[in-house]
């Protein structure tokens, strides 16, 4: 696991790259990849690495080349079949000097060409330089578990690193903050890929390459990969059990090579259990595990965490975090680059912090909600498609949008009964229901919140748009496969593995996810939708499947989530710190926002007659982000 950075001349003059400059941007990501570092550089190019060793602790310092050096090759993440690519490569003629995973991507690039990424199987974001093609190949992995920024940059140079932080380095690089892209994160609570929030800077899309070549201009990155939902046939609910379970073992096998201490996350939920039951089956000794409690009962699932890990004599370790703990505000601005304003960052961080005390990877249990429709909105989304069924949209739309406006909003009452919220969305087609449904501030948050300058800067795009770009393309017109499409296009790489990696390496501590092994998310997204989401229970053959190995209380218990009491920080301890950030001059002056908005929610949350607590964190998160990058909004 490690940090990659690169600087390439577009203009194919071979200028010599800065040495300084170059190791600026790999310092910038010191944290990815404590334990060693080095630069690579030649006329043209030059590459740096930060490394964490995990796999051939003693030989897989990077850039790594090829026989005859004329390919090199930074690299991020882990290859799980590297030994088996390993034998295939030397059978057709292949020298390898090191014993690493890294060095079997060299070979397949050697082999292969562009295609060597459909041989490999695991996380990954590398670039490679072929010398003699003086082409630049990058790849990111296919369900973005790995990140990868890159930008063109106004003096001819093309740059990229793992984190963003490592353009902000670049002297060159203008910190001009894309106006899309505060529509999408106020939308979303994240910027969802390729945008970033800068204007000058993308994200590589999961399951994409880009291919750079000197003199010529930068290209539209390519797809090689797809979610398929291409359905089983013939397959008994006994059939799909019993295969999901060899399935998940062999995925979380795969995921166990390692040189290095490892364990992994228990919170107690069905998904990180699951993956602890696997280990523990595969494993002659105890599996490390751990865990956070919360000193609030309200918030804490510590206890479900202590069943599964007395099940299983794991070596369990669990600490406390209190429901006081928001000192890390500055911290999160610092780690993720650009606005993030989902607060479960928070204990994400900590219980990385945690499990770094005793492993170096930790394996956790994400991706099972996108997989098996585990989401509560995903439940909601269904529900509300069901009552769309029975009247066009020619009718909903003028019906259901006057309901929508006339009905007095209820954000005090629980989900499926905030009347407003439903009526607007059975306003809406399936893709537009859904997108406000996951909203973090809806249209009408959004429309107040901006002020009038900015909204006419957006030149009417609203952030929608990603997800209508997706569903145009899904593979699937099946409706709750849709919703989980979209999922793995937004929510999956842009919020939750987004926020995994930056905790994780935060900590030196790589987290694997094999829920999101791509061979079982293919296998299963062709699962028939009524076997994941029946009778208004997510997950439903996932937890049939796992009842031999968890009890009844940890599968079928009310879902949880890892989340904090945020309405009731805003509210107290945080009260004057927000004051502060939400109406601070600096943020007002940068032109996006409509003041008067922003003191009337204040003074609402603060009274306790409205809950604005999601949009005030988001509010304050971007302030976060403002100070610590000194962007501009021009």
């Amino acid at each position: 696991m490690c940090g990659i950075v690169g600087i390439f001349d577009m203009q194919g003059g071979a200028r010599a790259i800065d040495r300084e400059l170059l190791h600026r941007m790999n310092e910038s990501q010191f944290h990815r990849g404590p334990v060693e570092g080095d630069l690579h550089l030649e006329p043209g190019l030059g590459f740096g690495h930060r490394r964490l060793s995990i796999i051939a602790l003693e030989a897989g310092l990077q850039p790594l080349f090829n026989e005859d050096e004329s390919i090199a090759l930074v690299f991020n993440g882990e290859i799980y079949n590297f030994r088996e690519l390993r034998t295939e490569l030397q059978g057709l003629g292949h020298a390898f000097r090191t014993p690493s995973d890294s060095e079997t991507i060299v070979h397949a690039y050697e082999q292969w060409g562009e295609d060597c990424v459909n041989h490999l199987r695991g996380m990954f974001a590398f670039a490679i330089w072929d010398r003699p093609r003086q082409t630049l190949f990058m790849a990111r992995d296919r369900l973005g578990i790995k990140p990868m920024h890159y930008a063109a940059l106004p003096d001819g140079t093309f740059a990229f690193g793992s984190e963003l932080k490592s353009l902000l380095t670049l002297p060159s690089f203008r910190r001009e903050i894309d106006p899309l892209a505060v529509e999408d994160y106020f939308a979303y609570g994240y910027v969802p890929e390729p945008r970033t929030i800068f204007s000058g800077a993308r994200k590589l899309l999961p399951g994409h390459t880009l291919t750079v070549r000197a003199g010529q201009p930068l290209p539209a990155s390519k797809q090689y990969w797809d979610v398929p939902f291409v359905p089983h046939v013939g397959m008994t609910d006994r059939d799909i059990e019993g295969e999901l379970v060899v399935r998940l073992r062999e995925a979380v096998e795969s995921h166990l090579i390692a040189d290095v201490p490892l364990g992994a996350f228990l919170s107690g939920g069905v998904d990180s259990s699951a993956v602890v039951a696997m280990m523990a089956g595969i494993n002659q000794e105890p599996v490390n595990t751990c865990s956070i409690a919360f000193d609030d009962p309200a918030f804490d699932e510590s206890e479900y965490a202590r069943q599964v890990a007395e099940q299983y004599k794991t070596n369990h370790q669990c600490e406390t975090v209190g429901t006081d703990d928001y000192g890390l505000l500055d911290t999160l601005a610092a780690l993720y680059d650009e606005p993030y304003a989902d607060s479960s960052a928070i204990p994400t961080y900590r219980v990385c912090q945690l499990a770094r005390k005793r492993v170096t990877v930790a394996l956790s249990g994400d991706g099972g909600d996108e997989n098996f429709a585990g989401y509560r909105r995903h439940r909601m989304a269904m529900g509300e498609e069901r009552v769309r069924s029975l009247l066009p949209l020619t009718v909903r739309k003028p019906v259901f949008g006057l309901l929508g406006k006339a009905y007095p909003k209820a954000d005090w009452a629980p989900r499926m009964f905030r009347a407003k919220t439903t009526f607007e969305a059975l306003a809406r087609d399936l893709t537009e229901g859904y997108f406000h449904g996951v909203s973090v501030n809806n249209d009408r948050v959004r429309k107040q919140l901006f002020s009038a300058s900015f909204q006419q800067r957006l030149q009417g795009y609203r952030a929608v748009e990603v997800m209508r770009g997706y569903a145009e393309q899904a593979p699937t017109d099946d409706p709750l496969s849709l919703i989980q499409y979209l999922d793995m296009k937004t929510y999956l790489p842009g919020d939750i593995l987004t926020k995994v990696d930056r905790a994780s390496m935060a900590h030196a501590l790589e987290v694997r996810v094999p829920l999101l092994d791509h061979q079982f998310v293919e296998w299963v997204s062709g699962l028939p939708s009524t076997s994941k989401l029946r009778n208004g229970e997510g997950k439903h053959i996932f937890k049939k499947a796992l009842e031999p190995y968890l009890s009844q209380d940890i599968l079928y218990r009310k879902k949880q989530g890892f989340s904090i009491p945020l309405a009731a920080w805003l509210r107290g301890p945080l009260r004057e710190a927000m004051r502060r950030a939400v109406l601070n001059p600096a943020l007002l002056d940068t032109g996006i926002f409509n003041p008067a908005y922003l003191k009337q929610i204040v003074d609402e949350h603060q009274a306790g007659t409205k809950d604005h607590a999601v949009t005030l964190w988001s509010v304050l998160m971007f302030d976060a982000f403002l100070r610590k990058n000194g962007a501009s909004a021009a």
